[in-house]
């Protein structure tokens, strides 16, 4: 210990006294470095467990997709000789029980081979060769348990898919590759690919999905093999994919996610970072006559500076290793909850990156908030800081300790930007905390003013109240700035919550349509037509073609490699459906160009919605090339539409001028409205006796699935969010505690001279009422601008104000500040006089 320098020696004595004056520091710290550090831990073992079973998720080292044709001869040739070859299909289709119910399924038919890797879980357990083989009369089939308790079936039962009737044979407890649909709308039935034809499905134009998976010998590596593929076959319209890239919607699922939680829990570690300048503030104030005693003694500034920076700094680390190592326990303390939403297995296990991530922000938000203070206290000299111990200094520091301040909150910055997969969210949500503190600290310094201005009150308790806000060493900054931040974000997360719950249960349901109707062939369209016309309380029909493709290039530039933003991503991901109309959708919105004329003929035109072309970065007058069975063409963007999604209306993102799509193979989509249960019942039992192959999907049941996922979601954001506004608290308690001695002296004078307790606690909690209500009022407007911008900028949706929302957040506010504010007056006023007369 000798060998160490005398800052640091000093550093140690003091860390040898105990933590006890400095517990607020270590909480608020440890608070928001948990925060950041069970979001990152949470989404590293979700991702780490997607890499860990990639094969098994995709079925392969490589997965080969096409959409409305299978593979030709000479493809389906070339791939078995690559290596082990396994092939499935996959479409949407009605299953009906022997009573006549039915639900919309995802049906999936396996060849001998599958699975290539995993294993598939079935109940009983056997050879999924045998529980699929054809027997006792019929093919079989292993559904999933939503399957059984819907249709009310058992094993052994019988099951109706199209025209064919299959057996049930096993119940299905696990796929290896199920993650890839993590957004179906129905239960999963397997069933042997052999059986397929007899279903009477598979027909030109009808959304079906052939993959084939590869496992690749040993020593050739699927990424550089992937390129084979494509330049072997540059024209196939087929979607190749390697292992790296299994479930690429979960995985952005899961990284979209972690965003968002991430930023809210930067806010708690913002909100948790003034309450450690508070701290340190109020440490180094309670040290002042030392400071005063070590620089009459010759102590430098910079020795001075270097002990409180080491004690800091230390305290800080323990903070740190505090938060982390909660957070690393996130992902075992969230594995049931995980376990229900996501169709993967964590990776439990320590997560180095998104711990040392957190634990950098918590380092660098020390010292953004503590260089000011401790910097200011070392920098005066020894007879002010004598006057200190009564009047604390409030003098700037020297340019270099602000700059170095600076510096750090600007490297917090950097570091934020770059982890983000959102730069431009990122940016906001650095602007707008910056934005945030200068309004609260704005309106703090406004109410002290006012204070000041209108303190000479003839109401004792009222003049001695506003007097609190604005004295020397008052906390009304800080504590305006903690409890605004926390209440922003709660205000924020209650009005996204309303307005989705609302979008899902009470709007969607009054304008979206009962049924989409989809895989209604060409020359079904009059037939069906007719039958919707004559099924008694249905109305509303709208029908449109619809074309299967995928995105080849845009602007002339591969979808691979044109620099698309994220939002946008899902158009190029996969297949899309595209339309072609002479008029505009219903309620079309044009925002930028016009609409061709109803008789146009010309070369290939088509309308793009605006956020998707916005993503593309194209406009009017750039061209778009689609893949649509191997057939490449390019169409010029004629108009962008602002569409409304959230009126689940028919609409499509893409739409051609007539004269482009009509002679490739489509199929119809309808929507219905149904009046009633029972002639929802009807429609769908019509349709399904007379149309085997049109499968419905009944909004209700898919609006359903929304509302549980976006729970499970909402779920987490509270959770983050309330380590947000208890950060707040921590604050706020942490200001009470620092005001202590003060508001013991203060209530013990007014009982000498005669106020009564109810007196006292009415100052004290009018002061605090004045604060909670300034801080809630402000942080009201700005939590609606944020849930306002976050629903119409980044969710696309409407938005609609929800008073009781944002009361209920300001009522929480509130009482929060007045219990704690009451918990401290009531301990000063428990205080006997003669004590403290006598030290005074």
């Amino acid at each position: 210990m000798a060998a160490l320098p005398l800052s640091l020696r000093f550093a140690w004595r003091e860390l040898r006294g105990g933590v006890r004056g400095v517990r607020l520091f270590l909480a608020c710290l440890a608070l928001g470095v948990a925060a950041i550090a069970a979001v990152g831990s949470v989404s590293a073992a979700l991702v780490a467990g997607l890499a860990a079973d990639a094969r098994a998720l995709l079925g392969g080292d490589i997965e080969v997709s096409l959409v409305q044709r299978q593979a030709s001869l000479e493809e389906l040739t070339w791939l078995e000789r690559q290596g082990r070859l396994s092939s499935t299909t996959e479409m949407r289709a009605m299953a009906q029980n022997p009573a006549g119910e039915r639900t919309l399924i995802e049906l999936k038919g396996v060849d001998e081979a599958y699975p290539l890797m995993g294993a598939v879980e079935t109940e009983p357990n056997s050879s999924l060769a045998s529980l699929l083989a054809a027997a006792d009369g019929g093919w079989g089939a292993a559904i999933e348990p939503a399957l059984q308790s819907r249709l009310h079936l058992t094993v052994g039962d019988r099951l109706k898919i199209g025209e064919a009737v299959y057996r049930v044979s096993a119940i299905l407890r696990r796929e290896p590759d199920r993650a890839t649909g993590f957004f179906d709308f129905g239960p999963q039935v397997l069933v042997a690919a052999a059986s397929l034809p007899s279903t009477e499905l598979m027909r030109p134009g009808s959304l079906i999905r052939h993959h084939y998976r590869l496992e690749l010998p040993a020593g050739i590596a699927p990424p550089a093999f992937k390129a084979t593929i494509e330049g072997t076959f540059p024209t196939a319209g087929w979607r190749v994919r390697s292992y790296d890239e299994a479930a690429p919607g979960l995985r952005q699922f899961i990284e979209r996610i972690t965003q968002y939680l991430s930023l809210v829990g930067l806010t708690a570690l913002l909100v948790g970072g003034v309450g450690v300048g508070n701290a340190v503030k109020s440490h180094l104030e309670a040290k002042l006559a030392t400071i005063a005693t070590f620089k009459c003694l010759g102590a430098t500034v910079g020795t001075v500076f270097r002990l409180y920076f080491a004690l800091i700094m230390g305290m800080a680390l323990v903070g740190v290793l505090i938060g982390t190592a909660l957070g690393a326990l996130a992902p075992w303390a969230a594995r049931g909850l995980l376990a229900s939403v996501l169709p993967v297995n964590a990776d439990l296990g320590l997560h180095w990156e998104p711990l040392l991530l957190a634990g950098a922000c918590g380092l660098l938000t020390t010292l953004a908030f503590t260089l000011w203070p401790l910097a200011r206290a070392a920098s005066v000299m020894p007879a002010g800081l004598f006057r200190a111990v009564v009047s604390p200094p409030d003098r700037l520091p020297r340019w270099g300790y602000l700059a170095a301040s600076a510096a750090a909150a600007i490297v917090l910055a950097l570091l934020i930007l770059w982890r983000s997969l959102d730069r431009p969210l990122a940016l906001y949500f650095i602007a707008g905390a910056i934005g945030a503190v200068i309004l609260f600290r704005g309106a703090a310094w406004g109410l002290m003013t006012l204070a000041r201005r209108f303190g000479h009150q003839r109401r004792p308790m009222l003049r001695l109240a506003l007097a609190n806000l604005h004295r020397p060493g008052a906390p009304t900054g800080a504590i305006a700035l903690s409890l605004g931040l926390g209440l922003t974000v709660l205000v924020a997360v209650a009005l996204i919550e309303a307005n989705l719950a609302r979008q899902i249960h009470e709007r969607l349901p009054e304008r979206a349509p009962t049924f989409f109707f989809i895989d209604i062939q060409p020359d079904q369209v009059a037939a069906f037509d007719r039958l919707v016309a004559a099924t008694p309380g249905a109305s509303g029909l709208q029908r449109t073609p619809m074309v299967r493709g995928r995105i080849a290039r845009i602007a002339g530039i591969t979808a691979d490699r044109a620099p698309v933003k994220p939002n946008a991503s899902w158009a190029v991901a996969g297949d899309r459906g595209f339309s072609y109309a002479a008029t505009p959708p219903p309620g079309a919105k044009i925002a930028e160009g016009t609409w061709w004329p109803p008789d146009y003929q010309g070369p290939p035109l088509i309308s793009v919605d605006d956020g998707i072309a916005k993503g593309f970065g194209v406009g009017v007058g750039d061209t778009i090339t689609l893949n649509i069975l191997g057939r490449e063409i390019e169409a010029r963007i004629a108009n962008t539409r602002s569409i409304d999604w959230g009126s689940l209306g028919m609409n499509f993102t893409f739409i051609f001028a007539p004269g482009t799509l009509e002679g490739a193979p489509q199929t119809h989509i309808a929507t219905v409205h149904a009046a009633s249960e029972t002639a929802e019942t009807e429609l769908l039992n019509a349709v399904g006796d007379r149309f085997p192959n049109v499968s419905a999907i009944r909004v209700k049941d898919a609006l359903d699935a929304a509302a549980r996922i976006l729970e499970s979601i909402a779920i987490a954001i509270r959770l983050t969010a309330a380590v947000t506004l208890l950060a707040g608290a921590l604050v706020l308690a942490g200001a009470v505690m620092a005001g202590q001695h003060a508001r013991i002296h203060d209530a013990v004078v007014l009982k000498v001279l005669g106020a009564r307790r109810r007196e006292v606690v009415t100052a004290f909690l009018l002061e605090y009422g004045c604060l909670g209500l300034i801080a809630a009022l402000i942080a009201s407007v700005l939590g609606t601008v944020v849930g306002y911008l976050v629903l119409t900028r980044l969710m696309r949706s409407d938005f609609v104000f929800a008073p009781n929302a944002v009361a209920s957040s300001t009522l929480v506010a509130l009482a929060i500040t007045l219990a704690l504010g009451l918990a401290g007056t009531w301990h000063a006023l428990g205080q006997k006089a003669a004590p403290m007369l006598r030290n005074d």
